[in-house]
């Protein structure tokens, strides 16, 4: 059985403009990632992949991508990814980010949030690894984040 927000990605991602409804129903859940406007274009178990827009809300004071957005952009898509691939007895919540900016972020960019190791239910909670890239539209890698997520068994009903 499929994780319900994958099983919801699944759903309304065969609709015209169900990429955009799913992104949207997310952001009302967690209403700060609605401030970059993503965009979740591919959600599966073990990867997620989003675009962020160039937009003037999201530039900094030189006229690129704010180093935050991307930070934003990469915590959507690790959190997306891990939900969509954890096991039904397990939870996660995120711990730590490091990250490394790589060149300036300007134009559409695409990030992509990889597990550094398999995803799988433990009797202990234990540190899950994530990769995040995200490149800009020739596809050179512009940012990379590692967001360490705690996952955790359930306790009771959750």
């Amino acid at each position: 059985m499929s994780p319900p927000l994958l099983t919801l990605y699944r759903r309304l991602s065969r609709w015209p403009g169900g990429r955009w409804l799913f992104t949207r129903a997310v952001c009302f859940k967690a209403p700060y990632f609605a401030s970059i406007s993503p965009r979740i274009t591919l959600l599966a178990d073990g990867r997620c992949e989003g675009t962020l827009a160039d937009r003037r809300k999201v530039r900094n004071h030189i006229g690129t991508v704010h180093a935050i957005a991307l930070c934003n952009l990469a915590e959507l898509t690790a959190g997306l990814m891990t939900d969509a691939s954890l096991p039904a007895d397990m939870r996660w919540i995120p711990r730590g980010m490091e990250v490394r900016y790589l060149a300036k972020a300007r134009g559409p960019l695409k990030a992509v949030a990889v597990p550094e190791r398999p995803i799988a239910s433990a009797p202990a909670g234990y540190e899950l690894p994530v990769r995040v890239g995200i490149s800009d539209a020739a596809g050179a890698e512009v940012f990379t984040a590692r967001i360490a997520m705690w996952v955790s068994p359930r306790r009771g009903n959750g």
